[in-house]
């Protein structure tokens, strides 16, 4: 991922139930003003599935990591 400089935009969907994380993130990407890294941290397992698929389908670059049982982060890129 490139940009290292600027630091991405957290979107914070921790206790969020499914699909309210990836709702949040579409709401980030809309408002979008040249910002292109966005830090989506999730407590909801599901959320995996439907962020990468929406990644994949909007051409965005994303990386998932598992931080424990109840967290995930999701670093989105545009490509």
């Amino acid at each position: 991922m490139s940009n290292p400089h600027n630091s991405p935009v957290i979107i914070d969907a921790l206790g969020q139930p499914c699909p309210m994380p990836l709702l949040m993130l579409k709401r980030a990407l809309k408002k979008a003003d040249g910002i292109q890294q966005y830090l989506l941290k999730s407590s909801d397992p599901h959320s995996e599935i439907d962020v990468t698929r929406y990644c994949q389908i909007q051409q965005l670059q994303c990386l998932t990591q598992k931080i424990s049982d109840t967290e995930f982060h999701y670093l989105i890129e545009s490509m």
